[in-house]
């Protein structure tokens, strides 16, 4: 794994434990008191999924063998 794969699965870990940070401070705050519990659910989301696409796209780019389009022959 090169030091740019590692860099974006550290950076995807963090932005995944911030997210879920952000959906548990906005889920105990109850999300119909305050308009903040919303845009920190919204927020949560958000940087959850990035972190996973993010550190999942680095490891799947790092464990994936090269593609080789141009090794068939023509139709």
């Amino acid at each position: 794994m090169s030091g740019a794969n590692i860099f974006f699965v550290a950076v995807g870990a963090i932005a995944l434990l911030a997210g879920l940070g952000m959906l548990v401070t906005g889920i105990r705050g109850g999300v119909e008191s305050n308009p903040r519990n919303h845009m920190l659910l919204i927020a949560g989301m958000m940087a959850t999924a990035f972190g996973l696409v993010l550190g999942g796209f680095a490891i799947g780019y790092s464990t994936a063998g090269p593609l080789d389009l141009n090794s068939a022959a023509p139709k």
